[in-house]
């Protein structure tokens, strides 16, 4: 079971990592929303889940931490908000441009001798 939670982390920041090298909005997007849920998701594992078990510190011999739970949901919120910003700021570049292709910081482009 680690090795599949292992796996998942692995492919989601993989995934994410090639989708935000792509020179196009949508894509970097979607990139960082994978990042996003690899974090959730490592954090989530991170806090050595028990089931069955009261999350809270009491008297009892297995319990279940509650922080990386209060952690994940934290960063579910956070991560929407940034989503609808970084959409926004997408949407009127490209209104602004009529297209949505991102320009490297090399100057490289199709003006480019």
């Amino acid at each position: 079971m680690e090795f599949l939670v292992a796996s998942a982390i692995g492919v989601l920041t993989a995934g994410g990592l090639y989708m935000v090298m792509r020179l196009r909005t949508f894509p970097v997007i979607l990139g960082v929303s994978l990042l996003t849920y690899a974090v959730n998701v490592f954090l989530f594992a991170s806090g050595r889940l028990t089931t069955g078990a009261p999350p809270i510190l009491s008297d009892a011999a297995v319990y279940t931490d509650p922080l990386p739970q209060a952690l994940v949901l934290t960063a579910i919120v956070i991560s929407f908000g940034m989503t609808a910003v970084v959409v926004m700021i997408a949407l009127g570049a490209y209104l602004g441009t009529d297209d949505d292709h991102i320009d490297d910081a090399d100057g490289r482009g199709e003006d480019a001798t």
